[in-house]
């Protein structure tokens, strides 16, 4: 097991280029059972989800090469309709295998995720709307069994505008017989390219990057190559790193009109912000940061995956402010631990009270989750000694080999092994 073990009070200076979005990638992946051939899925990150993904793939019959952020997957042979627990309990994107087998091949076996459970959970939201579309859809031994001849169009509006729902419908939708009117629909950027991604194998969808999606259902769909978009929440968490370390830095990534939410509050902190041709600039060399109350919410709003990482950016802030997660309640396992570098933050319900405090101190840490154990990085490069970041199993889940990037941009941080059980 590895561990990171951080010098701060270096002040990030340089450009770095930001990787490809996983989540993204996550539901392209999938998507690719809807045809047969080899997909190509340029600007790919080397994340442990991708392999986790590319294993599952492959017991269902996919052959797969991954080389230089690009990732081939050959669909020509599908020989199994089960996603096994074994895969499937690593991450809950696995489900996105559900919508493509069930409309391709009329049957799919799919083990619950992890922790999930009929009823209240997200996942709900997805059965019941394979429902609509004609799916006989059972529970036994913790798999879900769907069925179906042949799908159908239907209108479904979801009562919670979920990303996972909306997409897995989307791929069950595209070879459903006849219209699929999708209401309240998601629309962050993963299900816009993913959208797009569908249309160019042959899916007719309309509405793309709004809450109403109207999808006419084709006979088949052939395979097709895109280019993958940036990860916004990889981008965002460098731009904090440099406002952190009051350093100046450059980012370079597509499409940064998603980060608009974390650029509006940056900005707000006062940091200052440039942004040129698939460049941001951050400027924090004279920065006397001001605290920021941030509240998340669906896309365009600001994103819970960087909760935790504002979190421990206020916490160094002039003043109180309070951070506010309207997605999940329970995501503030990370404020004990950034307590332990000195920060003052109490935890109350679903919101996190900042006090501000002149300096952190470097401790030992130990990650929870994956955005957790960013927001410990962020702390360790502005606190002042050594700290040592525990469990980072979880950061290599989402982050390209971070520590790569930050040691680009002047940070003093080592992966070591750790004979932790």
């Amino acid at each position: 097991m590895d561990k990171f073990i951080v010098k701060g009070g270096n002040k990030l200076k340089g450009k770095v280029r930001v990787s490809g979005a996983k989540n993204s990638a996550l539901a392209l992946m999938p998507a690719t059972l809807l045809n047969s051939g080899i997909n190509r899925l340029e600007n790919t990150p080397e994340v442990r989800d991708i392999i986790t993904m590319m294993r599952l793939l492959s017991e269902l019959g996919v052959e797969s090469k991954f080389d230089d952020h690009i990732v081939s997957l050959d669909t020509s042979n599908i020989t199994s309709q089960v996603a096994p627990y074994e895969h499937v309990k690593k991450m809950r994107a696995s489900v996105y295998v559900l919508g493509p087998l069930l409309t391709r091949y009329g049957y799919a076996k799919v083990s619950m995720p992890g922790g999930c459970a009929w009823g209240p959970r997200p996942i709900n939201l997805h059965l019941e709307a394979m429902k609509k579309l004609g799916a006989e859809i059972e529970l036994d031994s913790g798999y879900i069994i769907a069925k179906s001849k042949k799908l159908h169009g239907a209108r479904i509006s979801f009562d919670i505008s979920s990303v996972g729902a909306t997409g897995n419908i989307l791929m069950a939708a595209v070879l459903a017989k006849g219209s699929t009117h999708i209401s309240n629909a998601a629309i962050e950027p993963e299900i816009t390219q993913l959208s797009n991604y569908l249309v160019s194998m042959g899916a007719r969808i309309n509405g793309i990057g709004t809450q109403e999606l109207e999808v006419e259902g084709v006979d088949e769909l052939h395979s097709a190559d895109i280019i993958n978009i940036s990860d916004r929440i990889e981008a965002g968490t460098l731009l904090i790193a440099g406002a952190m370390t009051r350093g100046q830095i450059q980012i370079e990534c597509n499409q940064i009109e998603n980060l608009n939410a974390i650029l509006a509050k940056l900005e707000d902190s006062g940091a200052k912000i440039s942004v040129g041709n698939n460049l941001v600039g951050l400027d924090a060399s004279n920065l006397d940061y001001t605290a920021i109350d941030v509240t998340t919410g669906i896309f365009p709003a600001f994103p819970t995956d960087m909760q935790a990482q504002w979190t421990a950016y206020m916490s160094m802030a002039k003043g109180s402010s309070t951070v506010t997660d309207t997605i999940y309640n329970d995501r503030f396992k990370h404020v004990p631990e950034l307590n332990r570098l000195g920060a003052n933050i109490e935890n109350v319900g679903n919101s996190a009270i900042i006090t501000g405090v002149e300096r952190l101190k470097g401790a030992i840490v130990m990650s929870t989750d994956l955005r957790a154990s960013a927001s410990l990085v962020l702390a360790g490069l502005a606190a002042e000694g050594t700290t040592e970041i525990l469990r980072i199993y979880h950061l290599d889940r989402g982050y390209q080999r971070i520590e790569e990037k930050l040691k680009e941009l002047g940070a003093d941080i080592e992966r070591v092994k750790t004979e932790e059980f």
